[in-house]
């Protein structure tokens, strides 16, 4: 499967590989930087396994992940990735997104979901496209919100996460017919 570079005057996200993961060795070690999700990336092995998973489903045609490049900063910033892309049901989700603290409130995410609901919606010509997220991560439900998810549902205890915790997760979705008035009002300036 080709995965595109998307890419505008703020954000490129490139394919995520095993050649160029090692740029998020240090963000990954972040402390808590992904402390609501059910991965592990810490350290180099981890990272290395997170990756080769994101890989196998790419093969499966499951998954298109990217890593980021903060053109702003000139520098590396995290992963995100089209993920469980149901193509008879012309159905993904956008998720697996984790930036380093020091781009967190820059607008650099802002700048990834509208290339990302973009090319999903206007190349891809999928019909909707959701987002999983931990209940208790308040923060990112308000950062879906604010890019028009409307959330559609709590998956009760639905995720083992790393320390033995069953999570809630809140599931968020943006439906085709709904993205011209979301990239006219949320997303104009990133257009």
């Amino acid at each position: 499967m080709n995965i595109p570079t998307l890419e505008n005057k703020r954000v490129k996200l490139t394919p995520l590989n095993l050649e160029n993961y090692t740029h998020l060795t240090e963000i990954g070690q972040q402390e808590n930087l992904v402390q609501y999700s059910p991965s592990k990336v810490e350290t180099p092995e981890d990272l290395k396994q997170y990756v080769q998973t994101a890989l196998d489903w790419q093969i499966n045609k499951t998954a298109m992940p990217f890593i980021i490049f903060d053109k702003k900063a000139n520098t590396y910033a995290g992963t995100s990735r089209y993920m469980n892309i149901n193509w008879h049901n012309s159905v993904l989700e956008i998720g697996a997104t984790w930036i380093g603290r020091e781009f967190q409130g820059t607008g650099l995410n802002m700048n990834i979901k509208f290339l990302m609901l973009q090319y999903a919606f206007e190349t891809l010509k999928f019909d909707k496209v959701e987002f999983r997220v931990d209940e208790r991560n308040i923060p990112s439900r308000k950062a879906v919100e604010k890019i028009g998810g409307i959330l559609e549902g709590v998956l009760r205890k639905n995720t083992l996460m790393l320390d033995g915790f069953r999570r809630n997760t809140c599931c968020y979705g943006i439906l085709k017919e709904e993205w011209d008035g979301i990239k006219n009002d949320v997303f104009a300036e990133y257009s």
